[in-house]
């Protein structure tokens, strides 16, 4: 039976309930790993275990052969031969945040959209590829290659459970992750973060106590919080109210004790796209170099502030760089702390083409950090990631997004996000994200259109079929 013969779109269609059904049930589960829980027998927390033992239980009543390693990550397998075709997804989430307008892990459908932690990263789009692979299946296709629906626990991350599943077992010969945006995604740009650490001396007449902004390394921060002693509402109020009618933020100040709290929101965003976040933390900073502060505190949002604030492209620091091919690298600031006595932490992630290394970033970043008493060490570290766009793997998934689309004149991207894709050399991203919908991942009200996840399983039906019928 050749793919024209199938109207993926209609077999799609007709998995809405069943796909709703399933999908809200796992975006149920609080999948985000959680290190104060972790045990011997849940190594990333019970939630994200939780969350895999649901998924392979469903892929076991649904026929598949699975297999869970060690509670981090797992598979659903149909089919023989000796390649393997993979598909990786993952289960774990973001941490929820504030900002929502409904219950994060309470998903709701409201004018065609659902909302919820996971809806749009990754467990809608996943559950769309697993669904147009399970209809296949179910609808007697021949596969002449072994798949393997792969599913990870830890990818927001350290990617714990895939870097398990490569130590175990066999390296699949090609596949896709459903976990950024169509059409394809050939090229993933590198990933490093830099860690700045300092002291927390400072002991003027107004001190800086305490200042906490940010969740997670890929992840714009949308609150930010200071105490400060030795000042008052009274003094600040003013000063405040013209810096917030001045910028595109909100906040409040609060008196605790001889001690004043400063509040400040901005938007959350996905750190491979930070230009699109609110950072609430730098914004903070800009107001604090209003207040007279000494030491490492004056050092610390002076950083924040003159470096840091609105300056995704690192051009601050004269460390701006742009490949022809893979494009500009970008920072995201997403953890940003100060305590008098922990010291400074501050978390500089960094999405960069080939072209540049991490020791050269870190060399640059250096250059202005130590000077403000700041240490910087190189954390953990992904090379770039490419594919050319003529390798098969790569056609055959754009040919099924044009053909299920009608985008004719669509063409392979490269991005700043990084997915479980780039693990395998002829590796690539794959939906679910349309050209034409928001990117929500990170924020909160994260959300994906109910239309656009059964589209999706559609192009994964035909781009499945083609590469296991070929």
């Amino acid at each position: 039976m050749g793919a024209i013969d199938m109207n993926w779109q209609k077999l799609a269609n007709a998995q809405r309930d069943h796909y709703l059904r399933d999908l809200i049930s796992l975006i149920k589960i609080p999948s985000v790993r959680d290190e104060e829980k972790a045990s011997p027998e849940y190594p990333l927390g019970p939630a994200p275990a939780q969350a895999l033992k649901a998924f392979l239980e469903m892929a076991d009543q649904d026929g598949f052969r699975v297999k869970n390693i060690d509670n981090v990550v797992g598979y659903a397998e149909w089919g023989d031969g000796e390649e393997t075709l993979a598909i990786l997804a993952h289960l774990d989430v973001m941490p929820a945040g504030n900002g929502w307008n409904t219950d994060p892990f309470d998903p709701v459908i409201k004018d065609g959209n659902i909302y919820g932690r996971g809806a749009s990263d990754d467990k809608g789009p996943g559950l769309a590829a697993y669904y147009a692979l399970k209809e296949l299946k179910d609808q007697g296709i021949k596969f002449n290659k072994r798949v393997r629906f792969i599913v990870g626990t830890d990818e927001e991350s350290n990617w714990t459970g895939m870097k398990r599943y490569f130590e175990v077992e066999p390296a699949p010969t090609l596949g896709f992750s459903p976990d950024a945006e169509f059409p394809v995604i050939n090229g993933e740009k590198g990933q490093v973060s830099l860690k700045l650490v300092g002291s927390g001396d400072n002991n003027g007449q107004v001190q800086l106590i305490k200042f906490d902004a940010g969740l997670r390394f890929n992840m714009v921060p949308r609150e930010a919080t200071a105490i400060l002693s030795g000042t008052s509402v009274d003094q600040l109020q003013e000063t405040f109210d013209r810096f917030i009618q001045a910028e595109p933020v909100s906040g409040s100040l609060t008196a605790e004790g001889d001690q004043v709290k400063v509040e400040i929101f901005g938007k959350a965003a996905h750190g491979a796209e930070p230009e699109k976040g609110i950072n609430a933390g730098t914004y903070l900073a800009k107001f604090l170099k209003q207040v007279p502060l000494n030491g490492q505190a004056a050092n610390f949002v002076t950083f924040l502030a003159n470096y840091l604030h609105l300056d995704t492209r690192v051009r601050n620091f004269k460390a701006d760089f742009t490949d022809e091919v893979m494009g500009e690298m970008t920072m995201n600031a997403g953890i940003l702390q100060f305590d008098q006595i922990k010291g400074i932490q501050i978390d500089m992630n960094f999405r960069y083409p080939k072209g540049i290394t991490p020791a050269e970033i870190n060399q640059q970043i250096s250059q202005v950090a130590n000077q403000l008493g700041l240490t910087v060490a190189t954390g953990r570290n992904q090379d770039p990631h490419y594919v050319d766009p003529t390798d098969p793997i790569v056609q055959t998934l754009m040919q099924a997004y044009r053909d299920q689309t009608g985008y004719q004149n669509a063409q392979p991207l490269v991005v700043g996000g990084g997915t479980y894709g780039r693990l395998m050399e002829r590796g690539v991203a794959f939906g679910a994200l349309m050209p034409t919908t928001p990117n929500v991942m990170h924020q909160a009200n994260e959300f994906q259109p109910v239309d656009d996840l059964l589209l999706s399983m559609a192009i994964y039906m035909q781009a499945i079929y083609d590469l296991v019928t070929d």
